[in-house]
């Protein structure tokens, strides 16, 4: 509560008390999509899943890779949230589970791309004078 008397809602890493013991997906800084129960965190976000996957996405398709206990640095994060379990089994209806190994050369092909078009209009916006900066692994 604040000197007023109103409860302030949880900003930092207490907030994610609420999920311990469910099923959340975490996005990672890097494009990783980690789905897992979160057994754990603490004051820097540091969170540790149990029983993980990965999960990779491309256009139609879906692959999963068994990863178990996956120990996330909290600045590592972008995203975290918990998983409706009933809209995730609709969600997967409408995509084609395939082995993740003939998903990675994909995934990999289409980072590249994006990559190469970042790059290219990174290159344009200097030609008029704009300085574009951001980190090389952050897709965000």
């Amino acid at each position: 509560m604040n000197q007023a008397g109103q409860i302030i809602p949880f900003t930092t890493s207490g907030s994610l008390v609420d999920y311990v013991d469910r099923k959340v997906i975490v996005v990672l800084r890097d494009g990783k999509k980690l789905i897992g129960i979160l057994r754990s965190f603490d004051q820097f976000a540091n969170l540790m899943l149990q029983y993980t996957i990965e999960r990779i996405y491309v256009d139609d398709m879906y692959g999963d890779i068994d990863r178990g206990v996956y120990i996330i640095r909290g600045e590592n994060v972008v995203l975290l949230g918990e998983l409706d379990l009933d809209k995730e089994y609709e969600m997967e209806r409408g995509l084609r589970r395939v082995p993740a190994e003939h998903l990675y050369p994909l995934s990999k092909q289409r980072l590249d791309d994006k990559r190469k078009s970042l790059r290219e209009k990174t290159k344009k916006l200097n030609t008029v004078g704009f300085s574009v900066d951001f980190g090389h692994d952050d897709l965000y």
